[in-house]
């Protein structure tokens, strides 16, 4: 019996890699279904699976229905079905105008953050591009300031562990 398990073993091994044949799987099945006796701790959590194979194997499909006699019905024209395509069509104009509202809204937003288009008068751009510098390096100055930190923190744990 000795033996037996430690084949079982490794076909279990195989199987949970994926890599064993058809007969090999058989051997699985037909051993947790026919062993009476108590299993080892590492072969008894495999056992309810290969008994569950088995009920399924063993259970009889129902028959198929009997197939059911369709009546031919007359085609219908495309035109009767003319609420569909009302609806499609409504569909499709209610999607352009929520696109064209959001692009609208979009526009507007960007005019009211950075003003109209300035190119046409020089001293205004040149007031408006400094503006937005500004507040770009002053953004970039924060991110600066955490990376200094940061390599006072590098620096300090150098030490340490020197």
């Amino acid at each position: 019996m000795y033996m037996d398990y430690n084949k079982i073993r490794a076909l279990l091994e195989k199987y949970w890699e994926a890599a064993t044949s058809l007969e090999e799987e058989e051997q699985l099945r037909e051993f947790f279904v026919t062993h009476q006796q108590p299993l080892p701790d590492d072969l008894r959590e495999a056992a309810p699976l290969f008994r569950y194979f088995q009920l399924e194997i063993d259970q009889e499909l129902p028959a198929e229905p009997a197939a059911r006699v369709v009546p031919i019905t007359k085609k219908a024209s495309p035109w009767q079905h003319w609420m569909k395509y009302a609806a499609v069509l409504l569909i499709m104009a209610g999607i352009g105008y929520s696109i064209q509202q959001q692009r609208e809204k979009q526009h507007q937003l960007i005019v009211a953050d950075f003003g109209e288009d300035t190119y046409q008068d020089p001293e205004v751009a040149y007031k408006e591009t400094q503006k937005a510098l500004q507040l770009l390096a002053r953004n970039l100055n924060k991110g600066t300031e955490q990376i200094e930190k940061l390599s006072y923190f590098n620096e300090a744990t150098d030490k340490i562990k020197d």
